[in-house]
């Protein structure tokens, strides 16, 4: 199916359009409104550094609420994402560092853990795909508590820049 140009959702088939889509689990799902503007999409480089900047701030929060906040192989996988933003690492280095943050999860037994992990990970990788700035709030979440999930969540919304609360709040709901 083709993407109609005034739809903010667009599901992708097995087309010519899979370059603008990232795959998981055999379907090609994209939210516009986080494609970058040198994909052709109306995601400006400012949004997407706040989107990164939103997600590692939500991640590092609850590094500190679960008692990881000083587990340096996650913290340093998160600094590879804040030195894309700053010009100093590639998209690819960005990818690197989040396949290895999903490599490291795969060896923990711990939900908490894992959660927390794959929060990192989604974090560098929003250099390579914005609309993973959700995945990692979301994974954040699943490292909470379920009964601290809401206030979590209410937390998160709260530290949103304007440039970016419109489509994180409306791609939440």
């Amino acid at each position: 199916m083709a993407p109609a140009a005034d739809r903010d959702y667009v599901i992708f088939r097995r087309t010519k359009e899979v370059s603008l889509a990232h795959q998981h689990r055999g379907c090609l799902l994209r939210d516009r409104r986080f494609v970058a503007e040198h994909r052709g999409g109306p995601l400006g480089k400012q949004q997407q550094h706040d989107l990164l900047e939103w997600a590692s701030a939500c991640v590092k929060h609850v590094l500190d609420r679960i008692g990881e906040q000083s587990n340096q192989p996650l913290l340093d996988i998160l600094k590879v994402g804040h030195a894309w933003k700053q010009g100093k690492a590639s998209v690819g280095d960005a990818r690197k560092a989040a396949l290895n943050a999903i490599a490291m999860a795969k060896q923990l037994e711990d939900p908490v853990k894992i959660a927390i992990t794959r929060a990192v990970g989604h974090v560098v990788a929003v250099a390579h795909i914005a609309g993973h700035s959700l995945k990692a709030a979301d994974y954040a979440l699943k490292a909470i508590n379920k009964d601290g999930r809401p206030l979590e969540q209410q937390w998160q919304h709260e530290q949103l820049p304007s440039s970016i609360k419109t489509i994180v709040l409306t791609a939440r709901k």
